[in-house]
């Protein structure tokens, strides 16, 4: 087989779930008809794991397998197609699961911080590891995300976990990945960060993008076209992109596509082989990297196959289950649950879950079934409702008379929908930084803080580290620490003053402080007990009074984000955060303090006011501040027939004949 170079266009205007009256872009999703998409995520997604789990760490080094060790055994069963009656739960999809359970458990498909810890310590506690492990035994020492995943705190941040375990947010908001994202973005960081983040949401984007993927394409095509699309969301900079663009591009460049393990053994090569060569670091067969490779790898060249995908997937090697589940998911939710039954067509497939394997105290929706608590045409069910609110905060329309969803057309500006992208752009730290400046920071006193219980150089807190998401591979870890002030012996009621300086004028919209750890007796401390923030303003420092912090400080919740939001933005050089140390030690903690420019609004589809509705007053938003609605870059009269389209389709569907209820 010949592979071969397309060029796709940045929007479509079709989708494979179906549209309606819809132009410009915008897709409507049929409800039934996306409810069978979701029962074949589950389904194919349960092949592919328990299929990928034959050959889950058995090859992380060559000789890798290769098609023609398909049917043999390599110490964890048959290299087959694994079928199930109940099936079983894995960290593949039991986690998902548990998402699942806690946006239909409170109403709503953006999680809190505290709704995602509360709801891993009681339901998740068995058959994790790695970075999912480390998050859950912070979450018991009373951190939640994005703390769980902050690097300073957890040693596996740049592993696999995220990005098996957050895809279904990408189903929750079909055909709109800003949205998703954004529903993602917590779930994502509590166990990732930096490009180990930008791989979750590569995958997320896939999800969102699977129901409007363009028609006219052969089924090579649209996988290609996914991958494609997908990459846009994700910065240039990150290691995630290069990984995505290198097998891209030796897929295109293969002449042979059957012949997978070519592709396979360059990554191998690029990026554990000869990592630090290229700028890189391997970190172990369950580091995001490698297995992001094998994902996007087995995705290609399974042609959009679903049996080829999982085979290949399978056979790549390292963490074998994990992306092979991913993208069995990704395909299921393209196709529906009849071609996932055609692609196994001797198997009888079940569609029962038995998710108490793994997962704690969730309820049994088949009190009837001794072996089974759900089935994944319930779980679709459940699903159905969250899509609604998603659709909602997307700026799209629920349209009940037609039992489904308009949404809005893939962004132009596809990068501005990252919000990891958006809170990186607005760093101060890393805006002077990148742009040649110097960056200081200073303390009022001298640590001597022991080993293992932060560094002592107050530079760390102002080295950017922790909001930078362009990136790039983390090749010394020694860069994730927190500064700390203990030891520094101060008699009760002195405070601490740690301040970071800037060689020109910032743009302050919001100060940051990220916690570092905190400790218990006999040497308690790690946080402030008061704090007084002050701003150098045009020479002369400034307090900044009348504005809240987002959060208390908290004895009892290290690695703490705190905001303060100013009412107005101002032009400063400097900030200088005083307060009175807690703890029987009487020592604070920083892992970074910044300031942050304005958060600059991101229209959410037609829903332009931000109101949660889309209606006339779209229009009048619209009118007085023109915006591209359609994803092409150009803002014209179109724009305003799509948003006139959206807001009057209830009108559209009544004369139709398709009266709202």
């Amino acid at each position: 087989m010949t592979a071969r170079y397309l060029q796709f266009p940045i929007v479509c205007a079709a989708a494979i779930v179906g549209c309606s009256g819809a132009a410009f872009g915008q897709t409507f999703i049929d409800r039934a008809t996306y409810a069978d998409r979701l029962e074949a995520m589950w389904l194919a997604q349960c092949i592919a794991n328990w299929t990928g789990l034959r050959g889950e760490g058995q090859r992380n080094q060559p000789p890798f397998p290769t098609d023609a060790d398909w049917g043999t055994n390599l110490g964890r069963g048959v290299l087959e197609y694994v079928f199930q009656d109940p099936w079983g739960a894995d960290d593949d999809t039991d986690i998902e699961y548990v998402w699942l359970h806690l946006m239909h458990h409170h109403g709503t498909s953006l999680l809190t911080p505290e709704q995602i810890s509360n709801g891993w310590i009681e339901h998740v506690n068995r058959f994790i590891w790695v970075s999912n492990a480390n998050a859950r035994a912070l979450m018991d020492r009373g951190v939640v995300p994005p703390g769980t995943g902050l690097a300073a705190a957890n040693n596996f941040w740049l592993h696999i976990d995220a990005q098996l375990t957050t895809e279904i947010f990408g189903s929750i908001a079909p055909g709109m990945p800003g949205t998703a994202l954004l529903l993602a973005d917590l779930p994502i960081r509590n166990t990732a960060a930096g490009h180990a983040a930008h791989a979750s949401q590569f995958f997320v984007v896939l999800y969102a993008l699977a129901p409007v993927i363009p028609e006219n394409l052969s089924r090579p095509e649209q996988v290609e076209w996914l991958v494609v699309q997908a990459r846009r969301f994700i910065p240039d900079t990150s290691k995630a992109a290069d990984i995505i663009d290198f097998i891209l591009a030796d897929y295109r460049a293969n002449p042979d596509l059957d012949d997978w393990e070519r592709t396979r053994d360059l990554a191998y090569e690029r990026y554990q082989l000869h990592a630090a060569a290229n700028g890189f670091r391997y970190r172990g067969w369950t580091e995001s990297s490698i297995n992001l490779a094998s994902g996007v790898l087995c995705l290609l060249y399974g042609q959009g196959d679903l049996a080829r995908t999982i085979r290949i997937g399978t056979l790549c090697g390292w963490d074998a289950d994990n992306p092979t589940a991913t993208m069995g998911g990704l395909l299921g939710l393209m196709l529906g649950t009849d071609a996932v039954q055609s692609a196994f067509p001797d198997a009888s497939l079940s569609e029962r879950y038995w998710i108490s394997r793994t997962r704690d105290a969730l309820p049994d929706y088949l009190p009837d079934d001794l072996s089974a608590e759900d089935t994944f045409s319930l779980m679709a069910d459940r699903t159905l409702p969250l899509i609604d609110d998603a659709v909602r905060r997307g700026g799209g329309v629920v349209d009940v008379a037609s039992d489904g969803w308009l949404v809005p057309p893939l962004p132009h500006d596809s990068l501005a929908r990252n919000p990891l992208a958006r809170l990186d752009a607005r760093s101060q730290t890393l805006a002077v930084l990148r742009a040649g400046g110097m960056v200081t920071a200073a303390s009022s006193v001298t640590s001597l803080a022991p080993s293992g219980r932060g560094v002592r150089q107050p530079s760390y807190f102002a080295s950017g580290f922790h909001l930078n998401f362009s990136g790039t591979d983390v090749l010394v870890d020694g860069d994730r620490r927190y500064y700390s002030t203990e030891g520094a012996t101060l008699a009760p009621g002195i405070p601490i003053s740690l301040t970071v300086t800037f060689d020109r004028d910032v743009v302050a919209g919001c100060i940051r402080l990220i916690e570092g750890d905190h400790f218990d007796p006999p040497v308690s401390g790690g946080w402030f007990e008061t704090l007084d923030i002050e701003l150098l303003i045009d020479g002369v420092w400034t307090m900044i009074s009348g504005v809240s912090p987002s959060d208390g400080f908290r004895p009892d919740r290290p690695f703490q984000t705190i905001d303060w939001v100013l009412d107005d933005p101002v032009i400063c050089r400097s900030v200088r955060l005083t307060g009175l140390p807690g703890g029987s030690g009487r020592f604070v903690t920083a892992s970074a303090i910044d300031v942050l420019a304005p958060a600059i609004p991101i229209g959410q589809g037609y829903d332009l006011n931000g109101d949660g509705l889309v209606d006339i007053e779209d229009l009048y938003s619209w009118h007085r501040n023109p915006v591209d609605l359609t994803g092409d870059g150009v803002i014209d009269d179109h724009d305003k027939e799509v948003l006139e389209q959206a807001v009057r389709w209830k009108e559209l569907q009544d004369m139709t004949g398709r009266r709202r209820q």
